[in-house]
């Protein structure tokens, strides 16, 4: 893959963009400013000093490269672009839309069979596809709902976290093990019905305060999600499978929260075998709002060293791809690119987590790393 214009965002010389380069010293945090590449490894060793920062757009650092010049994850490339963070606890939130709590329903009630879904999917839209979307979560109306649906017989756990008081939240990957743009999204090789999820990340810093957004793919295996709530570790926290990217967009007076709440996410998929699916996520339609989910998260933990939150996702796909009434599910090859205008575009190939690059950089090594990168520096 060769970076290109589109997978910046479109008011790109405008926004404060960081991030992470593998340099031929070792990986260090970036600023993206007016297409150029500066490295702030004298300033901050990490993302996440970089955004513990009072103002972190305003470091200047030592200027490495334009940003044509970087390569994909993995590619062998000098300057190659990696996730945005480092030591933050990626944390993701579920069934934040109305139409992904139909469809975790679906898989439930299914058991993880993608044959079954189409005729319970219909019998939910009509019982309760137009009553949830208008609910808030946690008022008193979705308590009156949920005492019709009980009585309905139609309840469900992944209902209780759609319209309930407390929203799902997970944490989705260990420390360092995103992915980023260019680099191979895996989804485990015993999944037979999964898909992508495009979504906003939310980038917050020791405090809990939000410093930025970038994109993500929180990858969902519905088969194994859909077989047991029980399985959902198996079905979120496998090799490669959380990307994150191209860069963290910084908060500042031309992007703020109200621009991710007004986010909308195109979703394309290609296969090798000529399919192709296009898909939509849109954050004015999400359920509960992203500063909800940032209290939720933070309402009785700490993370010192920062946390990047995935804010769920609208998309949910029933297309078919091969057999009639089998729904989508991916194939080794498909190439996933999840865009928003003002946040960039996040590009991933999809393999399966065992065939996909061993993740080995943990992080002992990174502090190996930082150790011998600061004393060659000195």
């Amino acid at each position: 893959m060769n970076w290109s214009d589109r997978a910046l965002p479109i008011d790109h010389a405008d926004a404060l963009l960081a991030g992470r380069v593998a340099t031929p010293d070792g990986v260090e945090p970036v600023i993206v400013r007016g297409g150029e590449v500066f490295s702030v490894f004298a300033e901050a060793r990490t993302t996440a000093d970089l955004f513990d920062r009072d103002d972190p757009g305003a470091v200047r650092g030592r200027h490495l490269c334009a940003v044509d010049a970087l390569g994909a994850e993995g590619s062998g490339a000098t300057y190659e672009l990696r996730a945005p963070i480092d030591l933050q606890c990626v944390k993701a939130c579920g069934v934040t839309f109305a139409l992904s709590a139909i469809e975790r329903v679906i898989e439930e009630r299914a058991r993880g069979d993608s044959g079954a879904a189409a005729a319970i999917r219909a019998e939910l839209e009509q019982a309760i596809g137009g009553g949830i979307r208008s609910v808030t979560p946690g008022s008193d109306e979705a308590g009156r709902l949920k005492a019709a649906l009980i009585d309905g017989g139609m309840w469900s756990q992944y209902l209780e976290v759609a319209i309930g008081p407390d929203a799902e939240v997970f944490t989705k990957a260990p420390v360092l093990s995103s992915i980023g743009w260019g680099g191979e999204i895996g989804v485990r090789s015993d999944s037979r019905w999964n898909n992508p999820e495009p979504e906003v990340v939310l980038v917050a810093d020791a405090a809990g305060r939000p410093v930025g957004a970038c994109l993500g793919n929180d990858v969902n295996l519905r088969d194994f999600e859909g077989r047991s709530a029980l399985l959902l570790g198996k079905a979120k926290d496998n090799n490669a499978s959380c990307a994150i990217g191209p860069f963290v967009r910084l908060f500042d007076d031309r992007f703020t929260m109200d621009d991710v709440r007004a986010a909308e996410l195109a979703l394309t998929i290609e296969g090798a075998d000529g399919y192709r699916l296009e898909g939509r996520s849109s954050m004015s339609e999400i359920s509960r709002d992203p500063e909800e989910l940032l209290r939720q998260t933070l309402s009785e933990h700490q993370y010192p060293d920062g946390f990047a939150l995935f804010l769920g996702t609208l998309f949910a796909p029933v297309q078919d791809r091969d057999d009639p009434g089998r729904g989508f599910t991916h194939k080794p090859g498909d190439v996933v690119t999840i865009r928003s205008d003002r946040l960039g575009a996040l590009v991933n190939r999809v393999t399966t987590s065992d065939r996909a690059r061993p993740w080995t950089h943990g992080i002992r090594a990174m502090m190996r790393d930082l150790h011998r990168h600061e004393s060659a520096s000195a």
